[in-house]
């Protein structure tokens, strides 16, 4: 099996994808200006913020690759606690009037306040993560995370001694769905007898299902009392609590969006993360970037599948390879969903 590497997923937002390209807009120094104030790619954070280990993280890890590449000035701005769609559209708009291009709301909360946006700043390229946002010059970058859920739920079932695995929702809403979805269908697929115990933190983002460490740990200490011994969380900085709460048990837990096995913050935990499940959000974000530098900004709809390498599973802790027969279940899983024999469901 074949993590996603750095150029793979440069290459994915840029070619594998065949992403279309349209010129409706360009960099702040073609758009008015003199070029002299370089101004590029700008990121608004979803809940959790930078520092959740995950979502967020990856985005700002592609902004970073292009700050270095491309040598301009960049912007990452934190979301507020109970903030409104009134507070996200102020946001995107300042980092529009100060001449930054592209500008990436992270997460599907932005929608409503990127579609006001957007129209107010026609020579501007919006970016979206996690949602379609119909609008000439927004790039709606949407991911198959059912498809990588379904290749954790093949190693989960793999990997459990008890027949009970978890997942845990950060908040209950479609996009999460997919992930559940993903999860215990690879679980059941590989082993119908195995039951999954499956939980929500909140019912609604501003209930802090995505940025409560606690709410997760809890919700993880509840499933482990019933014998899991594989959690999933699917829950932004939530799933950091889960992944501690797996460690202190010495189960496994089964990282999301970024390799948490290699998450610096979540060193001491490690060796309990099996595996995580990817979706190469640093990607998207660099690709919607280059497209600007290159003066062919992309729009519309484009989704990051397995087939193009735009989700997967790491393999970095190197007790994944010792799980008896994980390996070879995934990469038969993964080819069945290439090809089309296995279709992944998304609700």
């Amino acid at each position: 099996m074949r993590r996603i590497s750095r150029l793979t997923r440069v290459a994915v937002g840029v070619a594998s994808l065949a992403l279309a390209a349209t010129a409706c807009g360009g960099t702040s120094g073609e758009s008015g200006d003199d070029g002299g104030d370089d101004k590029g790619l700008a990121i608004a954070y979803d809940v959790g913020g930078k520092g959740d280990q995950s979502f967020n993280d990856a985005a700002y890890a592609g902004l970073e690759q292009a700050k270095k590449e491309f040598g301009y000035q960049t912007a990452d701005i934190e979301p507020t606690d109970g903030e409104t769609d009134a507070d996200k559209e102020q946001r995107l708009t300042s980092l529009a009037k100060q001449g930054y291009n592209p500008v990436i709301g992270v997460g599907f909360a932005y929608g409503p306040a990127m579609k006001a946006v957007a129209a107010k700043y026609p020579d501007t390229t919006f970016g979206i993560v996690d949602s379609v946002v119909e609008g000439k010059n927004v790039a709606s970058l949407v991911f198959a995370e059912n498809e990588a859920s379904y290749l954790a739920g093949v190693v989960a079932a793999k990997a459990t001694k008890s027949k009970t695995v978890g997942f845990v929702g950060g908040v209950d809403v479609p996009l999460i769905h997919k992930f559940q979805a993903g999860y215990e269908q690879g679980v059941k697929d590989t082993d119908p007898k195995i039951k999954v115990v499956s939980q929500y933190l909140t019912q609604t983002a501003e209930e802090g299902g995505f940025s409560s460490p606690d709410k997760g740990k809890a919700a993880a200490e509840g499933q482990i009392e019933k014998k899991a011994d594989v959690v999933y969380a699917a829950a932004g900085l939530s799933g950091q609590g889960v992944i501690e709460a797996a460690a202190k048990a010495k189960i496994w837990a089964i990282g999301v969006d970024s390799d948490q096995y290699q998450q610096e913050a979540l060193a001491a935990y490690k060796d309990s993360i099996l595996t995580s499940a990817l979706k190469d959000i640093d990607g998207a974000v660099f690709a919607l970037a280059k497209s600007v530098e290159d003066g062919k900004p992309l729009t519309g709809t484009h989704t990051f599948d397995l087939k193009s390498d735009g989700v997967g599973l790491s393999d970095s802790n190197p007790k994944f390879a010792e799980v008896p027969g994980a390996t070879e279940a995934v990469e038969k899983a993964k080819a069945g969903i290439v090809d089309g024999s296995i279709k992944v469901a998304t609700e």
